[in-house]
């Protein structure tokens, strides 16, 4: 598998991940609105699934959004090393 079949495999993982992980969240928050709870117990109960929510997928997310930064071999290490006089 080439480089870039790869990077688009682990893309295609990471989407199936967020898709999943919203569905588990969206099937909690459903499972909150069907319990007769206090609105102050929904809401907490609410608010931490939003935190554990957000801490599932950001990063996720954000790993797909990242631009992918390349360099020609010993490129990075020209450019660190002192010019000559």
């Amino acid at each position: 598998m080439s480089r870039e079949e790869q990077r688009q495999a682990m893309r295609g993982v990471r989407e199936d991940l967020i898709e999943e992980l919203e569905q588990l969240y969206r099937r909690a928050f459903d499972r909150i609105g069907d319990q007769d709870l206090g609105e102050g117990a929904v809401a907490r109960l609410t608010q931490l699934l939003l935190r554990s929510r957000e801490a599932a997928i950001t990063p996720l997310q954000q790993e797909i959004e990242a631009p992918l930064i390349t360099s020609a071999p010993g490129w990075a290490a020209d450019a660190e090393a002192p010019s000559a006089p």
